[in-house]
């Protein structure tokens, strides 16, 4: 098993050493067409669509720019009640890492790390616009990760 220290924003994993530099929105969006109204006076009885994405940009050798995107869109029928676009993304230092294990940190552990502050976003948006409010459900990126890797098709909740 590898040994897992953490200091602050540093973390070790088994010789890799992981910083984090600054978490930040990079982006958001809020969308209502017809504010908290709900279509013909009915019951609150919403569909949820959530859909989620990660990359990362290279800054320099070791700093990547990880963005965590994640889309919400409530629907009432074909009522669209509000659509939440928020993109966060935070700058990692990692050094050590094999191909292997950058693709892991970048796929997995640094969505993991900026997925908090995503969740409290989307979930201020949606008090901010007049709704219930709504919070992410958590989510296993260690999971997701292994299904892409496996090319299945990903089951984003755990």
């Amino acid at each position: 098993m590898n040994e897992v220290r953490s200091e602050g924003t540093e973390t070790t994993v088994g010789g890799v050493q992981v910083t984090l530099q600054s978490v930040y929105l990079k982006d958001c969006s809020y969308e209502s067409p017809n504010g908290p109204r709900l279509p013909n006076n009915q019951g609150w009885e919403p569909k949820f669509q959530l859909n989620m994405n990660t990359s990362a940009e290279e800054i320099a050798p070791d700093v990547r720019e990880v963005l965590l995107t994640i889309t919400l869109e409530a629907k009432q029928g074909e009522t669209t009640l509000y659509l939440v676009e928020v993109k966060q993304a935070g700058v990692f230092a990692i050094a050590g890492a094999s191909l292997d294990d950058l693709k892991r940190l970048v796929g997995s552990f640094c969505p993991g790390v900026l997925f908090p502050y995503a969740r409290e976003a989307v979930s201020d948006l949606v008090v901010k616009g007049g709704f219930p409010s709504f919070l992410l459900p958590l989510v296993n990126f260690d999971a997701l990760f292994a299904q892409a890797s496996e090319g299945q098709p990903p089951s984003l909740v755990n």
